[in-house]
């Protein structure tokens, strides 16, 4: 029976004579239901409109020729953040760019529960921004350098370049015989690019650009040396400043001596060429000027110094004389004037600063009012003097004995000769007289610093009878086309006028 009663509750189940209640809505039913919102949704506030409960078909495809209507409201979610929450997310995004520096060890569920304690709501939720993560390298070849705007990595072209300056000589010649004797004066070069240099009683001339040696003249007596050299500007002629008291003039290219001037009482240890005038200082501590065109050669003598005359230099425009000697001063002279004759100079200044012989002295080629003078053993120190003003504005004590002096144009500094106790060429920043470099090459103190024509190499002999090149103040090649560019040729002021 109970069979029986389980078919009869399946029959009625199955009939369709009774409406089914959670049967979903009839077509029809949805067609007018979806017209129905549609009117009512299309119409204005203020105005009526029929609405049609019509269910045709269109004729035309939707979402073809017409633009789907933008809707009212509802398409975006705008949070709401209040004030408090803007200024936290403002730190956090600056918080953000800062190295994180590793000593934090609080979970993140600390950090959570912490921030809504204190703030209402976690604070990782008032982020506006969030980047994780370090950005991936493009692939190899598709990196292109030229497009890159900002970086903060410096790359080798925003690098500041300097110079090297190397610490061995590119070259090293034997000077046998040379006279370990710290006030004398006994290398130069010339324009012409050839280095005289005197050793004992010869003068070898040494061709830069060639490596040839040539043996200008020798003294006649055995027992006579050479004390001084100097080159003319145009670099045609070498005057000879001997132990004899004489001062020698040579014409080097073809190898004579053109005259022999006596005037002095004591050996010639210093010689400087201003034109037509050469200058020589003696150990007597006179200072005589001399007219090589004319017979009568010796037109001026200066008489300032109480010893012996080791340094003479004259200004670049020709208007000063500086003289440095063993009595510690440093003088200052006017320029010889035209048709002097036998006239005594007047001094113009006198600095007595120094506690040293004074054989160092070089004028500032791109400051014509400035002159650099150094002291010896006693003193030790380079000063930097204003001669308009008289006024020493610049004084370093190197612990050495200074013995040349040179101004090195290229890169504007001062290159400074010393004896004991370092025996270096130390390069300094002008005018701030810091050290760029420091050449320990020589084993003896050195004695003399010349400069090559171009300015680019220095060549220094020591007391261990040795030369040495050195290429420190080379110039860019686009500077140095531009300058050969503007130089123009020196012509001799006393060619074909010495006597």
């Amino acid at each position: 029976m109970a069979q029986f009663g389980f078919e009869n509750d399946i029959h009625s189940i199955l009939k369709l004579d009774m409406p089914i209640t959670n049967a979903p809505m009839a077509r029809w039913q949805r067609k007018a239901s979806s017209s129905n919102t549609s009117g009512l949704s299309a119409l204005s506030p203020g105005k009526s409109a029929n609405v049609s409960l019509s269910s045709k078909t269109p004729t035309k495809t939707p979402g073809k020729g017409k633009k789907t209507p933008s809707k009212m409201g509802g398409d975006r979610f705008i949070p709401i953040r209040n004030n408090k929450q803007m200024d936290v997310a403002n730190f956090l995004l600056t918080k953000e760019n800062e190295p994180d520096d590793g000593k934090t060890t609080v979970s993140s569920e600390s950090k959570k529960a912490w921030s809504v304690t204190l703030n209402g709501y976690n604070i990782e939720d008032a982020k506006i921004l969030h980047l994780g993560g370090k950005p991936l390298n493009a692939p190899e070849g598709y990196q292109n350098n030229l497009k890159v705007l900002y970086s903060q990595v410096t790359t080798p072209a925003s690098l500041k370049k300097t110079r090297y300056i190397s610490s061995n000589p590119e070259r090293i010649l034997d000077a046998p015989e040379l006279l370990n004797d710290f006030y004398l004066n006994l290398l130069d070069w010339s324009s012409r690019n050839f280095v005289a240099v005197a050793l004992h009683n010869h003068v070898y001339l040494w061709n830069a650009a060639s490596g040839d040696i040539l043996l200008l003249m020798k003294l006649e007596r055995d027992e006579d040396y050479v004390c001084s050299l100097s080159w003319t500007k145009d670099g045609s002629y070498l005057a000879v400043g001997t132990s004899d008291s004489k001062v020698q003039l040579w014409d080097v290219e073809n190898q004579k001596r053109l005259r022999s001037m006596a005037s002095h009482t004591a050996r010639v240890g210093s010689l400087s060429w201003n034109d037509h005038i050469l200058s020589s200082g003696s150990r007597s501590g006179h200072i005589h000027h001399h007219d090589v065109r004319v017979a009568n050669h010796h037109i001026s003598t200066l008489a300032g110094h109480s010893q012996e005359v080791c340094g003479l230099k004259w200004s670049p425009d020709g208007r000063y004389l500086a003289s440095g000697g063993n009595d510690n001063l440093v003088c200052l002279w006017p320029r010889v004037q035209e048709g002097g004759s036998n006239g005594e100079g007047q001094l113009i200044r006198s600095w007595s600063e120094h506690q040293g012989a004074v054989k160092a002295l070089a004028w500032c080629p791109w400051q014509s009012n400035v002159l650099a003078s150094g002291g010896g053993t006693s003193d030790r120190h380079i000063r930097l003097w204003n001669v308009n003003s008289g006024s020493c504005f610049s004084s370093l004590d190197t612990q050495s004995q200074i013995s040349s002096l040179v101004f090195a144009p290229n890169y504007k500094e001062l290159v400074s000769a010393h004896g004991y106790a370092h025996n270096s060429i130390v390069i300094w920043k002008y005018p701030s007289l810091t050290k760029v470099a420091e050449l320990d090459g020589h084993e003896g103190r050195v004695l003399n610093l010349v400069l090559s024509p171009d300015c680019s190499t220095m060549a220094t002999v020591a007391a261990d009878e040795t030369i040495r090149i050195w290429k420190a103040f080379e110039m860019d090649p686009a500077k140095k086309k531009a300058k050969e560019r503007m130089a123009k040729p020196a012509t001799s002021v006393i060619n074909q006028s010495i006597r």
